[in-house]
């Protein structure tokens, strides 16, 4: 038990130094850095009198004074624009008593030069959300928490830090996206289930599934004639010097990314469980054990397949509020290029669900059982 204990805490500080390292490195270095700083910043005083209504979205520029409340420049006063473009999901309207997140341009001196008010401050509030978030983590799971909080941060690290700049320098995102999933997936598991038998069957399950999910989303990707362009922000992305990126790839990508969770999750309940049925009988034979192992991924499967459809559907639905307030008919909703993206993303990733489950059985009636007899064997 001590030996386990000491081995779970070298792990564990194995992953916080590799976080702390994947956190240091910038793999592509911001450039609003060259062309000034931020700064969070109390508002003062704000004049709306440059900025006219235009039905229900407004146009124009707010006009703040702000005061710095952070860093080098802390207690500075500057003028502020804040430039609102009729559009309602960008724009918003400061008072008096907000934080602002400006950008102050280097040598720009207070009371002199006008800075801009970009958004909201909120950095705040996010740390102090995750930090509650950890709190209850592990409060809850103790250890076992603790090691959960470590792999979400390093999931977290490894998408921004390295996946996005990898896709952005024109590398393919296939390959990007299941590289850090099968990366991500040796962490997290062996991370919490450790270098054990259970880890390992969690492990090639989640893999499997990932590369059914993979092809699955190439071939039907392709067979729909799913535009990648329907990804937020992906036409934005190609006008600013982009354009050589290949978004039916990110799309593809992405899609299995999305689904890894559910994935993995299901993987770990099946091996888990058949973990605990062969220390319970440790005589059961491989066809017994292939039975629970798929019982039990009968019983979770159900569940995450919905799961998946919520968190997508959830997504988009002001857009089917708006298929249907506008009387649109089946045949036009389906054939929709957003809504087949959607539906694609839903049914590959719950075919990869559906699949990861016999996979993660089968690997798991060949570790578990110490008979060298076939997997349809007592």
């Amino acid at each position: 038990m001590a030996s386990k204990r000491t081995a779970d805490w070298l792990m564990s500080a194995v992953f916080a130094v590799a976080c702390a390292a994947v956190w240091m490195f910038d793999f592509y270095p911001s450039q609003s850095d060259a062309q000034g700083e931020k700064f969070a910043a109390k508002v003062v005083a704000a004049d709306n009198s440059a900025v006219s209504d235009v039905g229900l979205v407004l146009r124009g520029e707010q006009r703040l004074k702000v005061e710095i409340s952070s860093g080098s420049r802390k207690g500075e006063r500057f003028d502020a624009v804040n430039l609102l473009r009729a559009q309602m999901d960008l724009d918003k309207i400061f008072e008096a008593g907000d934080t602002a997140w400006v950008s102050v341009p280097h040598g720009a001196r207070p009371g002199v030069d006008t800075v801009n008010a970009q958004d909201f401050y909120r950095i705040d509030k996010t740390a102090a959300l995750f930090a509650l978030f950890a709190a209850l983590l592990v409060a809850f799971g103790g250890f076992v928490g603790f090691k959960a909080l470590l792999s979400f941060a390093f999931a977290c690290l490894v998408v921004w830090k390295i996946v996005v700049p990898a896709c952005l320098a024109g590398a393919d995102a296939i390959a990007v996206c299941l590289a850090a999933v099968c990366a991500l997936s040796a962490a997290i598991i062996f991370l919490v289930a450790g270098f054990t038998k259970k880890g390992f069957v969690a492990f090639a399950g989640t893999v499997l599934g990932v590369l059914a999910s993979c092809a699955m989303a190439w071939y039907f990707s392709g067979e729909f004639k799913v535009n990648g362009a329907v990804m937020p922000y992906s036409q934005a992305l190609l006008y600013s010097e982009y354009e050589f990126l290949d978004l039916s790839e990110l799309f593809i990508g992405a899609l299995f990314l999305s689904s890894s969770g559910a994935v993995m999750d299901l993987s770990m309940d099946v091996s888990a469980g058949m973990a605990e049925v062969r220390e319970a009988n440790p005589q059961i034979g491989r066809a017994r054990l292939l039975a629970a192992g798929l019982s039990i991924g009968r019983s979770v499967v159900g569940t995450m397949t919905t799961t998946l459809l919520l968190a997508y559907s959830g997504g988009y639905l002001t857009m089917m509020m708006a298929f249907v307030a506008n009387g649109v008919g089946a045949g036009d909703f389906i054939n929709n290029p957003h809504v087949c993206a959607e539906a694609v993303k839903t049914l590959v990733g719950s075919f990869g669900l559906v699949l990861v489950a016999p996979f993660t059985a089968a690997v798991g009636c060949l570790v578990f059982s110490g008979s060298g007899k076939g997997c349809g064997a007592p």
